[in-house]
């Protein structure tokens, strides 16, 4: 029940904190331009410095299970990849396909999805969805570049471009410079060298201080950009990304993942965090920046985060009745 609680409590700030940018749009202290002038901050530098952290704190990739790694991905691009002509079937907009097929298959993964793990299965999740952070989150922002990029306009495809937005990615950036740090102070151990981040103190807190502020200003703006009177227009993509996002994509997964018989626990909290928390905070500055329907985004941002704390719940409470949760 604990888990429970707290998967509900993991959720339930973040509607908040939307709340709160809407009140603030709604009483006048910030408007759409300044908004969407701080969701660009926020894309280019405040998450960036987060997801930074995020890799630097990790120990060790040495005792990681690949199977839980490689079965996150592959569940990850098959959502992606199948989402995609059934998205195009029911959606006629390209910026919307874009943003609906991104909701689908990306999670919240880094703001809601590491410290859920946490809580539903201690030290040993938190590690384990630590640990798939690295790559699960390159992967989402790959495939979310592709899917923006292809369905941004009405221009045919171009690799080059595709290859390069993934590349000037701020976020794939930010995870490949902790990584590389990371190697940089595998090595300086191996020579005898305890030299660390940590030991720049202005350096390490200036980053830890961007980090802290990445989420609540994310969604602040989000809930500043948010209009409930286009609700009704954008209902049927709505309502195709939600269903998917949160009741379909985590039943199949899960299952999936549940009668394959080779995951214990620590793993499930993990896919919980890929598969069943709400759609990213950061897909709404990567549509505005790659051509997609930002407001859009921003609904399936708010709209999955209210039904992810129901999946979430459910999933949970499954779990624990047949025993993978203990």
């Amino acid at each position: 029940m604990d888990s429970v609680l707290f998967s509900l409590n993991a959720v339930l700030p973040i509607i908040l904190l939307v709340l709160v940018g809407y009140l603030i749009a709604r009483l006048g202290l910030l408007d759409k331009s300044h908004a969407k002038v701080m969701n660009r901050v926020v894309f280019r530098v405040f998450l960036p410095a987060m997801l930074f952290l995020n890799v630097y704190k990790i120990e060790s990739f040495a005792t990681v299970d690949m199977s839980y790694v490689l079965y996150a991905v592959v569940g990850t691009v098959a959502v992606c990849l199948l989402s995609v002509p059934l998205v195009c079937a029911l959606i006629k907009e390209n910026p919307r396909r874009g943003v609906t097929v991104q909701a689908i298959f990306r999670s919240n993964y880094a703001f809601v999805g590491i410290p859920l793990a946490e809580s539903l299965f201690g030290d040993e999740g938190a590690l384990v969805a630590t640990l798939l952070s690295a790559i699960i989150i390159p992967i989402f922002n790959i495939l979310a570049v592709i899917v923006l990029t292809v369905f941004g306009s009405g221009e045919r495809v171009n690799i080059k471009k595709i290859l390069l937005g993934i590349l000037k990615n701020p976020l794939i950036i930010a995870i490949f410079a902790g990584l590389l740090t990371l190697g940089i102070r595998a090595l300086l151990t191996e020579w005898g060298i305890g030299f660390r981040l940590t030991d720049i103190t202005p350096v390490y807190s200036t980053l830890e201080s961007l980090g802290k502020i990445a989420t609540p200003l994310a969604l602040v703006t989000l809930g500043a950009e948010f209009e409930f009177s286009s609700i009704k227009e954008l209902r049927r993509p709505l309502i195709i990304g939600v269903l998917l996002r949160s009741v379909v994509v985590p039943t199949l997964c899960l299952t999936v993942a549940y009668f394959l018989g080779i995951f214990k626990g620590a793993h499930f909290a993990a896919f919980i965090a890929v598969f069943a928390t709400p759609c990213a905070t950061s897909t709404v500055p990567m549509a505005s920046e790659l051509g997609g329907d930002s407001q859009l985004a921003g609904q399936f941002v708010v709209f999955t985060t209210i039904a992810s704390g129901f999946t979430v719940f459910f999933a949970t409470l499954i779990l624990k009745s047949i025993g993978v949760f203990g």
